[in-house]
């Protein structure tokens, strides 16, 4: 699954620097200019990763990173800084809030997409694989087949799409909303409930013969992929 990088710059021309070269590599680009919207749209678009700048108007890239680290349904969030602040105490203060890497302008595409990948591997390895694994589930990405405890599930399109974004987030809880943008595309006009529907039948198809329940449903948040 390509993932989705959200590039927060105040500089339009890092930030068209930054969309060309991760669109060409394959990636889907969401943009922000400030830390306020970048706070938004990390809750909105949820984002595999995060190139995030530290002079930002309204809201600082360090601030947006501690609070993203504070948030119990963020805190696993990958957060690449990207900043013309190159002393090595600098360095040191965006790594201790929480970023995952730091590079200094001006950068080399080359180099940022080198990071990405590496951040992507180690901390959301399914991104880079063809099989995705979550308790006693496995979903081959390429044969497109789904099982439980070594039994195979019957799953409709959307429903598979559904479950491989949450096997790709296990444990984080996403409202109706972003699972419609997530699963649908933000391009397509579909009812929130249809999200209860779906996962209805996805509940239905996962737990045979009496399996725990993997779907976990949290009132007035939405639902997450939940063993515990």
């Amino acid at each position: 699954m390509d993932a989705t990088i959200l590039v927060v710059d105040d500089e339009a021309p890092i930030l068209a620097l930054l969309r060309y070269n991760l669109d060409k590599a394959g990636y889907r680009v969401v943009e922000a200019t400030d830390g306020q919207e970048a706070l938004t749209l990390i809750r909105e678009q949820s984002p595999d990763l995060v190139v995030l700048d530290w002079m930002l108007p309204s809201i600082s890239g360090i601030e947006v990173c501690r609070q993203v680290r504070r948030d119990s349904e963020l805190r696993n969030l990958p957060i690449i800084m990207l900043t013309a602040r190159g002393e090595e105490q600098d360095r040191v203060r965006g790594l201790e809030v929480g970023a995952d890497d730091y590079i200094p302008k001006p950068f080399s595409p080359a180099e940022l997409l080198a990071r990405i990948r590496a951040v992507l591997r180690r901390i959301r390895p399914a991104l880079s694989e063809e099989a995705l694994s979550y308790a006693d589930l496995h979903m081959d990405l390429a044969a497109h087949r789904v099982s439980r405890a070594g039994k195979p599930i019957h799953l409709g399109p959307r429903e598979f799409d559904m479950l491989r974004f949450l096997m790709e987030h296990p444990g984080r809880v996403f409202s109706r909303e972003q699972l419609l943008d997530s699963v649908w595309g933000n391009d397509i006009f579909v009812e929130p409930r249809t999200v209860d529907v779906h996962i209805g039948r996805l509940r239905k198809a996962l737990n045979i013969a009496e399996s725990k329940d993997l779907i976990r449903t949290v009132r007035s948040a939405g639902y997450a992929l939940d063993a515990a």
